[in-house]
């Protein structure tokens, strides 16, 4: 799997667009410092533009560097559910590029809870694109086959690591409006997130 990672890290830092393995389902990915290859990705998987890209991070720590501000409860949560299957919307920071988040002030982030896309996020400084390696609409792939089935030669190269152990996609809390808001429930449960937020506002 290493001598796989090194090659897809080469191709990244070439311009490349990567399919990896995460603990929710496949991930496909680009620097997010380069332009053409992020609007690569927007082309392939068909996705509109005017749909941001979230970022896998390398650790958790990471949030304070591409976040413009980290509010408490989004360390909490990050404290209990990260790395894993849990993405957070958080005011966007400086060095997050336009071309990522779609011109918009936030940007998703989550730390995933799997060696490859820890290995790229770092090896990139920090950070990767990490959404689903799929035809948008249809459904995540949780097998390197399903990722060739829909995206075919137009991804530089796809990591095969076997079946993702978690086969759903993330939750996504909204943590930059006045209070969360949870825009999908995923690998964690609505219930679950809804605890850690209620006691951070000290509502329960």
């Amino acid at each position: 799997m290493k001598s796989q990672t090194d090659l897809a890290l080469k191709a990244l830092r070439q311009g490349g667009i990567v399919a990896f393995p995460t603990d929710t389902v496949y991930g496909l990915g680009a620097d997010p410092a380069n332009e053409h290859a992020v609007e690569r990705i927007f082309r392939v998987k068909k996705r509109p533009r005017g749909f941001p890209l979230p970022l896998l991070l390398a650790d958790v720590s990471s949030m304070a560097t591409f976040a413009g501000s980290v509010p408490e409860i989004a360390w909490r949560l990050a404290e209990r559910f990260l790395p894993g299957g849990l993405t957070l919307v958080l005011r966007k920071g400086a060095s997050v590029p336009l071309w990522v988040v779609a011109g918009a002030e936030t940007v998703a982030v989550r730390v995933p809870n799997h060696a490859v896309p820890i290995a790229l996020a770092r090896g990139l400084g920090g950070a990767v694109v990490g959404t689903s390696a799929n035809l948008s609409g249809e459904p995540a792939p949780v097998v390197a086959d399903d990722v060739r089935r829909q995206l075919g030669a137009a991804v530089d190269l796809v990591i095969d690591g076997g079946r993702c152990p978690g086969g759903t996609e993330s939750t996504v809390v909204d943590l930059s409006r006045e209070r969360p808001v949870i825009l999908r429930e995923g690998a964690v449960s609505r219930e679950d997130v809804l605890k850690v937020i209620g006691r951070a506002l000290g509502d329960v």
